[in-house]
């Protein structure tokens, strides 16, 4: 085993500590790799972690956040998983930390079934094993390419995901929690606005699902359904057949009327209750806040995800 360390301008006396820990590791056989650059300013999440991987030698790549605790066989434990799924990214289960901090985001990570790995990629939520657990083999890490060097701001562990499965990567979780995840507002994913990740999200979507449909519905005739019409390209703008929803106030509007269109006459776009819409559906009304209302709706049409719809929320 080998720990790969690069220091990103850190000012918190890290290098030091990390210096302390190399003796410790070296004398029980682990070989511990330390990289840094000259410059005061920090070069960004990417890099740093870009740098960690070019410095390392290990055929099999552990990632690790610096806020971030891994529990024991969590290297065992992956690396027999990436054994058996070497074209993968391999994640876990985890633990909170404040225990009480993103419930349901939490929740979410830990309970995707592994077939929803592969089909809960468009949510807000991210990538469906989140990157301080990833683990994969340095073969496919090289395949798919790097992580994206633009720094702060860049969602980069995003970025990688999907061009991992553009690339026909997988995705499996180790069902153990072997990560303490710490929630702080210092942490590195908040520098990245939310309008960045939404745009990433709308491309990802045209690209991986839309361009396979000749027509869908919107489930959702609130702000986010419409917001999700109004960032779409114009070719899929067209695909669009209706929005659907349960409010009885936007249902008997009757129409959407795109009013920021050029096109004369504005498009109208049918508003209708999800009883009465055709599938596919892209679903943009957000899981496990309704009480169980909306999950009893969707179940009540017998739908296949990743078939009949995605979920967008």
């Amino acid at each position: 085993m080998e720990l790969s360390v690069f220091n990103d301008a850190s000012t918190d006396n890290s290098i030091n500590i990390i210096e302390k820990w190399k003796f410790k590791l070296e004398d029980v056989g682990i070989r511990v790799v330390i990289g840094s650059h000259d410059s005061h300013q920090p070069q960004g999440v990417g890099f740093a972690k870009n740098q960690a991987v070019i410095q390392s030698s290990g055929t099999y790549l552990c990632f690790l956040d610096s806020d971030d605790v891994m529990m024991p066989q969590r290297v065992r434990l992956q690396r027999e998983a990436a054994i058996q799924h070497p074209n993968s990214i391999i994640g876990c289960q985890i633990r909170r930390e404040p225990l009480d901090s993103t419930e349901r985001y939490t929740r979410w990570i830990n309970n995707l079934t592994h077939g929803q790995l592969l089909m809960q990629v468009f949510t807000s939520h991210g990538p469906t094993v989140i990157m301080p657990t990833w683990f994969c083999s340095r073969e496919w890490f090289c395949h798919v390419g790097k992580f994206d060097e633009g720094g702060k701001g860049v969602p980069e562990d995003l970025l990688f995901f999907y061009e991992h499965i553009r690339k026909g990567g997988g995705v499996f979780r180790v069902d153990q929690c072997l990560l303490q995840y710490r929630y702080h507002p210092q942490a590195a994913t908040h520098s990245v606005l939310e309008g960045t990740i939404w745009t990433h999200r709308v491309r990802f979507l045209e690209d991986r699902a839309l361009k396979h449909w000749t027509s869908f519905t919107i489930w959702n005739a609130g702000k986010q359904g419409r917001k999700l019409y109004r960032s779409l390209a114009p070719a899929n703008q067209k695909k669009v057949a209706a929005f659907c929803d349960v409010d009885e106030n936007k249902i008997a509007k009757g129409f959407y009327t795109y009013q920021e269109s050029k096109e004369r006459p504005k498009p109208r776009i049918p508003i209708q209750h999800f009883r009465d819409a055709t599938p596919p559906f892209i679903i943009c009304v957000k899981l496990d806040l309704t009480g169980g209302a909306f999950e009893e709706n969707l179940n009540a049409l017998d739908l296949k995800e990743g078939l009949d719809y995605h979920h967008f929320n």
